[in-house]
């Protein structure tokens, strides 16, 4: 028997609702076609239509009686974020899976319409307010999980909270590491939470090692250069292997909440999902919490955790 894991492992999903955000492209749609071919229902929550119903008929046509389902999502614009979750809480008694997926890498300096900068924004507080929103199913299904995508650049990032809107000085790089490491941190308190009012959810945050996927268009949404494209190829994996963390932490029986999943190559760039012990180092409690009161502030999301 193969001492990796692989998507085979992942145990039939009859019954369990799954939202996947991003779901159209890359690590999204890899994530989304898999646990679909294990007969989950599949949520595909993209901001593009055309490009998600291009999504799910592909999905469809490769896994006969797949339960695909498309809603619009924009994780910049709150009120995107805040009708999706009515729409689904109206139409869904259950939530088994939310997968925080989709992001935006090393865009230009711009602000979401609700004028946080686009990376925190988009990567962090969407998410955050997603996950709030959706909290009253994701409490009420038993063992329900939450994964949150972070990314190997979260690992030498700092969050600096007095410049989250880049007002004083701005640097994509260090803005997408530090919206990934708000990812991180955000996970392992939810776990906490979870917790500490003793319910049996799960947070999990994981990353990718790295992907070739269309975030290197540095979210313009336009094709990289080709030497980029090639010089990414050769350093990185497919994007059905950076999927695999997610997979394995969305539906592994081992899993806790609190762990953070990785690829297990050398410097986690590449490989098969385990465990990655740097949590312990890049969690910071202090941090956590003020980064959970900013983002509730921020937000306007308060989380509920009553039963």
């Amino acid at each position: 028997m193969s001492k990796v894991w692989t998507k085979d492992n992942i145990p039939d999903m009859s019954g369990k609702v799954v939202i996947v955000t991003g779901a159209n492209s890359g690590l999204g749609f890899e994530t989304a076609a898999a646990l679909a071919e294990k007969r989950a229902t599949v949520i595909l929550a993209v901001r593009n239509l055309d490009r998600g119903e291009a999504a799910l008929k592909k999905i469809k046509s490769d896994y006969d009686g797949a339960d695909v389902k498309l809603m619009k999502l924009d994780l910049s614009d709150l009120n995107s974020v805040r009708k999706f979750s009515a729409d689904f809480l109206e139409k869904n008694e259950s939530l088994s899976i939310l997968i925080n997926n989709a992001g935006i890498m090393f865009p230009p300096l711009q602000l979401t319409k609700d004028g946080f900068e686009s990376q925190f924004g988009g990567n962090h507080l969407g998410h955050f307010a997603l996950t709030g929103l959706l909290l009253p199913r994701l409490i009420s299904t038993p063992k329900s999980r939450v994964i949150t995508l972070s990314s190997l650049l979260a690992h030498n990032a700092t969050i600096d909270f007095g410049n989250l809107d880049g007002s004083k000085g701005y640097n994509r790089q260090k803005f997408y590491g530090q919206s990934k490491l708000a990812n991180l941190l955000f996970a392992k308190e939810l776990q906490n939470k979870f917790n500490s009012h003793q319910i049996d959810s799960f947070s999990v945050s994981c990353h990718p090692g790295i992907a070739n996927t269309n975030l290197s268009s540095f979210g313009s949404g336009k094709q990289a250069s080709i030497f980029k494209r090639m010089f990414t190829s050769i350093i990185s994996q497919p994007a059905h292997m950076g999927a695999l963390p997610t997979l394995y932490s969305a539906t592994e029986s081992t899993i806790m909440g609190g762990e953070y999943i990785g690829p297990d190559s050398k410097g986690g760039r590449k490989g098969y999902p385990k465990s990655d012990p740097i949590i312990e180092k890049l969690y910071d409690p202090q941090d956590s919490k003020l980064l959970w009161n900013v983002s509730e502030k921020l937000t306007g999301v308060s989380f509920k955790f009553d039963r």
